[in-house]
């Protein structure tokens, strides 16, 4: 969820847990940067709160905990890994990426998504500019995801990809990213600390 408020009612609905997903996550997205975000949402409910958006590496797994997150969830870095089963050339996509190279398209109609720069996104956000409805972006994005998920159309698909894109430079097991991810993590932790303690 990307606000105070959504936690709020799914912990009032019973929820164990609420996930507060910034807007440098990839596919759908709110406003609010994780960083501003999880700190907001950990002070409002009792319950565990799992960051999510913008996390790739262990610093920013770190960075997460120390904001009052008890741990997170991490999509974009999987997309590189060896078990994801999206096409090679959306993974050749992501590794290529720098870390400017995503953009938010649906703004204009209420639909916020995070993609990588490609035709299908220009031609989409021309048409936002010029006031284009809901129907006439629809017509141009129908079947993008899946065009760049099984077909590796990545020009006129719809790369969904988060900011930590530009961090992305090998495909590798799902283990030892998240191996590495963890003790990354706990590392960056012990240099706070002596950081701040001597």
């Amino acid at each position: 969820m990307a606000a105070v408020a959504f936690a709020q009612r799914f912990v009032r609905a019973g929820a164990d847990a609420v996930i507060a997903e910034g807007t440098e996550s990839g596919g759908h997205v709110g406003e609010m940067t994780t960083m501003a975000l999880v700190p907001q949402v950990a002070d409002a409910v009792d319950v565990p709160v799992i960051a999510a958006g913008g996390i790739a590496d262990g610093r920013q797994f770190a960075a997460a905990l120390s904001l009052g997150a008890c741990g997170v969830q991490v999509g974009t870095c999987l997309l590189a890994s060896e078990e994801c089963p999206i096409h090679a050339r959306y993974k050749e996509a992501l590794l290529r990426a720098r870390d400017s190279d995503t953009t938010v398209t649906g703004r204009s109609v209420g639909g916020p998504v995070r993609v990588l720069k490609n035709k299908m996104v220009r031609q989409y956000l021309a048409l936002e500019q010029q006031g284009a409805s809901l129907e006439e972006l629809e017509k141009l994005t129908l079947g993008g995801l899946r065009r760049a998920v099984f077909d590796g159309d990545v020009e006129t698909g719809s790369v969904m990809t988060g900011q930590v894109a530009g961090m992305l430079h090998e495909v590798r097991p799902v283990r030892e990213i998240l191996t590495q991810l963890y003790a990354d993590g706990l590392a960056a932790l012990e240099r706070t600390d002596r950081a701040w303690h001597g």
